[in-house]
């Protein structure tokens, strides 16, 4: 009688067990289905709409300062940089009068950062993820990775940020921006600014 009930126990519990684990999978399964369908509706519009309305904005400057084969790249830059809002849409006040906030005008906004990208592009010798970075950093991080006698990569961008940073005579002016870049000790401009661009072009092209 007790070799039976410690049987009947045994079997109940691999039964209990199996029922957990099945409940887990179907939770699972819903709740990565509902996430999917959160980001179909949400995220995937969002990464457009504001920025899409400056396209044709963006074509004509791109066009003026001779960039009209990186619309997408400006696109997710502008992304990147304010997601569209804001009349500072590119936030290019810095490159055009040196401090934050000068730019009022989303036209004007587009105008000086089309012409700093440009800018840029040429100093990076057509590499564009270095004049993507340039852009954040300042075009004197193309002048950096020449003299290094190397190419754009994560590690040379993460070195110029600790190199700056590590000269600056006051380091409150600047903020760490994500938690890497404070165990880097690379609080000078955004170490993954051109990263995640290039993220934001690849949805721009799918869409």
């Amino acid at each position: 009688m007790k070799n039976k009930s410690v049987k009947i126990t045994l079997r109940v519990t691999l039964i209990v067990i199996f029922m957990a684990s099945l409940l887990y999978g179907v939770v699972y399964v819903v709740n990565q289905q509902s996430s999917s369908s959160i980001k179909s509706m949400v995220v995937e519009p969002f990464l457009t709409k504001k920025v899409k309305e400056y396209e044709p904005t963006i074509e004509k400057y791109a066009k003026e300062h001779g960039v009209k084969n990186h619309v997408d790249t400006l696109l997710a830059m502008m992304m990147q940089e304010s997601g569209g809002r804001g009349e500072d849409p590119m936030q290019s006040s810095e490159s055009y009068c040196g401090e934050i906030g000068c730019i009022d005008n989303p036209e004007k906004s587009i105008d000086q950062g089309v012409k700093y990208f440009a800018e840029s592009l040429e100093a990076a010798n057509g590499d564009v993820r270095l004049a993507v970075q340039s852009y954040n950093f300042g075009k004197g991080f193309s002048n950096y990775v020449r003299e290094q006698e190397t190419t754009f990569s994560q590690e040379i961008t993460i070195e110029f940020s600790q190199d700056m940073y590590a000269k600056a005579e006051d380091k409150s002016a600047y903020t760490c921006l994500r938690e890497e870049a404070k165990e880097f000790d690379a609080c000078y401009g955004d170490i993954y600014y051109s990263r995640d661009v290039m993220r934001y072009k690849e949805l721009f092209a799918k869409n």
